[in-house]
């Protein structure tokens, strides 16, 4: 039998792994790439996308600064005459001004509402339901919740939500005034005072019955149990007696100054006897009209303070030049303060737990652990949403041209409607839209930046 004799042979030969071949393709062989992909196949798949990019966004945004430096017919050459006009123009500065006011606010507001939903409702067992319902206009377009803010903030009560919010919180605490709308005629024996008063044009005496007749009053207006008025007779003694009524007749007929059948008191119309500026009496008609005043008031003017004529509260003018563009972020936070939450409370549930745990044992209180612990771990989340709406509030556009009327959009104005005003208003100027085009690509390019050198940090850990 054959044997293999071994004694006096070294060991055997060993290989490094450094001198193993290696089996991945040279990034030079075959014209392949790191991965192996032949690079002519990865620019056929590429190309379609990059002449997209080209066509969608580069072209347009070298065109738009190439059209900033032409007037408005586009043949001649302006220089930076167009660029100029964007700080001397009062209408663009506005604009400037406003956009400068949503950057700072609405993002800020819905960042922070975002915040708050987010955690409060981690502790409530309705928490699902209750994210739902906030994040539910994020389905909505901006043309539509548009068109529902500018129903929510219609000026009459009965149509508008907020203000019929606002003048019922109103009536509550201010009681509304009987007799908006009531005046004396010329003919009547009472002249307008001072801050919407009327004043008796002769003072009273004790013993005389006054009359205080008033029009203006819609009979449908009057006090649901006003009787028909009753002529006061004179009083006894030194007091003085009146009656306040509306001289008017339904249908026509009656006298001026003669309380007829038909015609109503005014009842609860306030009434003072004033004696060298001061007063002295008062006293209230009752539901036929008919007042006492006391002696006090011989000798005095009668005066129906402004009180009984004010006007009633129609809410707050939403739309009006200086609620305006609060009201419209306020629709803007309504609609993305949802957007916020969610993405918030994604990053509320990947926080460690155990370090909530530790700080709540070591006795710290729940403020200090929202604002010590939980806010500081979720900053990186809060800067993704707070950079990504002010990259969307710069392009705002639907909201301000649905919900601000006409009389006020120039007081609502942002960036992108004069962009839109300048480029296809009445008087088109494309040179003046091109240089505001761009003057919106240099301020969202700072946040983007930003942005992107956020992102490449947390790749980085």
């Amino acid at each position: 039998m054959a044997t293999t004799n071994t004694e006096g042979a070294g060991p055997a030969p060993s290989v490094s792994p450094a001198a193993a071949p290696d089996p991945r393709p040279s990034p030079k062989a075959g014209g392949r790439s790191v991965t192996g992909t032949r690079k002519a196949i990865a620019a056929a798949f590429l190309l379609p996308a990059l002449v997209l990019l080209g066509a969608l966004v580069l072209y347009p945004i070298g065109y738009s600064v190439y059209r900033s430096f032409f007037d408005q017919a586009g043949t001649g050459f302006a220089g930076i005459d167009n660029y100029k006009a964007l700080f001397t123009d009062d209408t663009i500065l506005t604009a400037v001004k406003n956009n400068a006011i949503w950057v700072v606010f609405a993002p800020t507001v819905a960042t922070a509402l975002g915040l708050i939903f987010a955690v409060l409702t981690e502790r409530i067992r309705w928490g699902t339901a209750f994210k739902l319902i906030v994040f539910m206009p994020m389905a909505i377009s901006m043309l539509a919740a548009g068109i529902i803010f500018r129903l929510v903030y219609d000026q009459a009560p009965e149509r508008g939500v907020a203000n019929a919010v606002a003048v019922s919180v109103h009536d509550t605490f201010n009681e509304s005034a009987g007799f908006p709308k009531a005046r004396p005629l010329p003919v009547h024996p009472l002249e307008k005072g001072a801050g919407g008063s009327f004043v008796s044009k002769e003072p009273v005496r004790a013993g005389e019955a006054v009359q205080v007749p008033l029009v203006g009053v819609a009979p449908a207006k009057m006090p649901g149990d006003a009787r028909p008025a009753k002529a006061a007779p004179a009083a006894d003694g030194d007091r003085i007696t009146g009656t306040a009524w509306l001289d008017f007749t339904r249908g026509g007929g009656g006298k001026p100054n003669v309380v007829d059948p038909e015609e109503l008191g005014l009842k609860g119309l306030k009434v003072e006897a004033v004696k060298d500026g001061k007063v002295v009496a008062t006293a209230t008609a009752g539901a036929d009209g008919v007042f006492t005043l006391p002696a006090s008031a011989d000798g005095a003017q009668l005066r129906l303070p402004a009180d009984n004529f004010r006007e009633p509260y129609n809410g707050v003018d939403w739309l009006g030049p200086s609620l305006v563009t609060p009201g419209i972020i306020g629709s803007y936070v309504w609609m993305w303060a949802g957007f916020a939450m969610v993405l918030i409370a994604a990053g509320l549930a990947g926080l460690p737990r155990e370090l909530l745990e530790a700080a709540r044992v070591d006795g710290a209180n729940e403020w200090q652990v929202f604002r010590r612990i939980t806010v500081p771990m979720l900053a990186p989340v809060l800067a993704v949403v707070l950079v990504t709406l002010m990259i969307n509030v710069l392009k705002v556009f639907d909201l301000v041209f649905i919900i601000a009327p006409g009389s006020s959009q120039d007081d609502a104005n942002v960036l992108a409607l004069q962009l839109y005003r300048s480029s296809f208003g009445t008087d088109a100027d494309l040179g003046i839209g091109s240089a505001i085009a761009v003057l919106l690509l240099l301020l969202v390019l700072p946040v983007m930046l930003f942005n992107i050198r956020r992102m490449r940090k947390e790749a980085r850990r």
